[in-house]
């Protein structure tokens, strides 16, 4: 199920926490997703970002997700990232995840705990090293919430007929600093998605 935005003022509270922590405003994100994992359910590799239009037309790609565990998971039900790399300090051994665990770094599901992670390189472009996904639950069951983020505001619904606008207050004073050319994926753009500053890069 979904939680609405500011539904009151405990989702609110928490809401405020997010954009606090991941310094990314309220109004770029979605409602919060509540989950359950049953014995054996586990949720496939994939990544959080877009690859089509029709998503990305409201409030861009998904820079950031925020995953909060609810419950203590007695076995199984990791978050697990097979692409990312492996820290050159390692902080915790493998041997107390469950295999699935073992494909990648993976953090176990703790109550009270939160994930950060981004979908996003710098220059807005997909990080592939994000793929994740949610090893089966083998004892107990893991309860969830996810808060997806976006680079631009979510609440809002924008034109999807390709108008040349600047979809960011900071577009001017970037392009006059040569973003344009330096940063041209996020700026102006590609063939598949329009860029978020087309109007300061002088394309209308």
């Amino acid at each position: 199920m979904f939680i609405k935005k500011g539904m009151d003022h405990i989702v609110s509270g928490i809401e405020d926490k997010l954009a606090a922590w991941t310094l990314l405003p309220k109004e770029n994100g979605e409602d919060i997703q509540v989950l359950r994992y049953e014995h054996g359910q586990k949720y496939d590799a994939h990544y959080d970002f877009f690859t089509d239009q029709v998503n990305i037309a409201r409030g861009g790609h998904r820079i950031a997700t925020v995953l909060m565990y609810l419950s203590d998971v007695k076995k199984g039900g990791e978050t697990v990232f097979p692409q990312a790399e492996e820290s050159q300090h390692k902080s915790h051994a493998k041997d107390d995840v469950s295999e699935c665990a073992r494909r990648g770094i993976a953090v176990k599901p703790r109550r009270g705990d939160a994930l950060l992670f981004f979908s996003l390189h710098p220059n807005a472009t997909p990080d592939h090293s994000s793929l994740h996904g949610g090893c089966p639950v083998l004892e107990g069951e893991k309860w969830s919430a996810t808060k997806w983020i976006h680079v631009m505001s979510f609440d809002k619904m924008l034109p999807s007929d390709g108008s040349c606008a600047d979809n960011n207050p900071n577009c001017e004073r970037w392009a006059s600093l040569g973003e344009c050319a330096k940063n041209s994926v996020y700026m102006v753009g590609t063939s598949e998605l329009p860029g978020y500053c087309r109007r300061s890069c002088n394309l209308c």
